[in-house]
């Protein structure tokens, strides 16, 4: 709900208008509140799946605090790139960037047990997927008939599909734990069961702020009690520098086929939902459609921010959602607020104690966490799909689609065969199933909505609101 006291209504719907600092700067810095822990998880979660995260003993365990640090830090410089603009890049609206979940699937393969030394491969990737996904903005506007809700809804849920293993591993004790008797204790589930239902206490019976940031309230409370329980080790930050700016190639750069390309094709799905995003801010905020001028600026930011990142040894950035969804709860669409949590957030890039205190928070709190935020990632991918049109056609495609790519996933050995490249693109589940919903979409005929589903979905098929055509 809009504030009066902020500015008039046309005030509120104006992207270049700038509130009062004094209610400026608290809206800014709930933004960052709002996407803080959706921003630093995938870099605990690949650091996990190499070897050197939580619980691994790790003698560069610090690598991950320097990877906890840059995802602030160029979270906030692709977010100014955003809402301040250079030339043609930038959307010049309130767009809060930070690091993607889409892009985890197909990491950790590429890095699953091979150290440190395996990241080099990841910013190769990160780099040259940054630049595909900047040309992308030349013509973003021309490829979107590619990838219709069937596709890009089908493309979500296999990401969170993916990712709900991880946070049920997290919550458990973590991969070092697997085969200990501390896996799966009640202690540990104790911890997770915390963070998740004082998340959902916030996030449904809270108003205002403590709605909007339920999960990391939750991860608060399930903190404190790991604390309480002797979970919590204070000895990184003692030893965490101060300040420490970015350091270009820190990871080192290596160019992999496999990593190029699984890289270039997850940047469609990055880029269409960049689209998705630019247009719910603009209706949201504005109660207008999004300029070509603002898709295509904010593909380029996409683009450019992720490519920066991988050269100092971040993630892919994308646009955040939860915080389209912000600005419509607030009725503010000032950049200006955003550039302010973008300032708040390289500060605390900045500081490498704010990375180290993340590393504090036991894998158990994190999974609480987790779970939370990957089931969402699967209900948004159900949501997008409730657009589709589900005639026999399109069931059919997202059968196919999902079970193969589905099953490649969770058995990758009937792919031993492959090349080593084809294998880790093929068992990223994500890329065969996106690829074969957009062939099949593009290449099988539409059809009438009087062709029934009952046949293939032996009676199940759904008949609610926007179901068949002409309803």
């Amino acid at each position: 709900m809009a504030d009066a006291s902020i500015g008039t209504p046309e005030q509120l719907r104006d992207p270049n208008y700038t509130p009062p600092l004094i209610k400026a700067v608290p809206l800014g810095i709930q933004h960052v509140l709002a996407m803080f822990v959706s921003n630093v998880t995938p870099a605990i979660i690949v650091c996990g799946a190499a070897g050197f995260g939580f619980g691994s003993n790790s003698p560069d365990f610090p690598q991950m605090i320097y990877m906890i640090q840059m995802s602030m830090f160029f979270a906030g410089i692709a977010t100014l790139f955003q809402t301040i603009g250079i030339g043609p890049v930038g959307a010049r609206l309130p767009i809060v960037q930070g690091t993607s979940f889409a892009f985890i699937p197909i990491m950790i393969p590429l890095v699953a047990g091979q150290g440190v030394e395996a990241i080099s491969v990841l910013m190769g990737g990160i780099v040259v997927g940054g630049l595909f996904h900047a040309a992308l903005g030349l013509f973003i506007g021309r490829i979107r008939f590619a990838l219709p809700p069937l596709v890009t809804g089908l493309v979500v849920t296999m990401i969170g599909l993916a990712l709900v293993k991880v946070g049920v591993q997290y919550a458990a004790g973590g991969v070092p734990a697997i085969g200990t008797p501390e896996y799966g204790s009640l202690q540990n589930w104790t911890v997770a069961g915390v963070v998740i239902f004082v998340t959902l206490g916030l996030k449904f019976f809270a108003r205002g702020m403590l709605s909007v940031s339920a999960v990391l309230l939750g991860l608060l409370a399930g903190y404190g009690v790991a604390y309480a329980m002797g979970m919590v080790s204070f000895g990184n930050v003692g030893r965490a520098a101060t300040v420490a700016l970015p350091n270009p190639f820190h990871f080192g750069i290596e160019f992999s086929v496999a990593a190029i390309i699984g890289f270039c094709l997850m940047s469609f799905v990055s880029a269409v939902e960049t689209v998705g995003d630019v247009s719910g801010i603009t209706k949201g905020g504005a109660g207008r459609e999004a300029t070509d001028r603002e898709i295509e600026g904010a593909t380029f930011a996409d683009g450019v921010g992720t490519a920066l990142s991988g050269v100092f040894g971040a993630l892919p950035n994308t646009s955040f959602s939860q915080n389209v969804g912000l600005i419509a709860m607030t009725g503010v669409m000032s950049r200006h607020v955003v550039t302010i949590g973008a300032v708040f957030l390289i500060l605390c890039g900045l500081v490498p104690k704010v990375g180290a205190v993340i590393s504090t928070v036991p894998i158990e709190v994190l999974g609480g966490g987790v779970i939370v935020m990957f089931g969402m990632v699967v209900a948004a991918g159900i949501s997008m799909l409730s657009d589709v049109t589900w005639n026999r056609r399109n069931m059919v495609i997202f059968a196919i689609a999902l079970s193969l790519g589905l099953g490649l996933q969770l058995e990758p050995g009937a792919l031993q065969h492959l090349p080593e490249t084809l294998k880790v693109l093929a068992t990223s589940g994500i890329l065969p199933a996106a690829l074969i919903a957009i062939v099949l979409n593009l290449l099988l005929p539409e059809e009438l909505a009087a062709e029934a589903t009952e046949e293939v979905a032996g009676g199940l098929s759904g008949h609610g609101k926007g179901q068949m055509p002409g309803e």
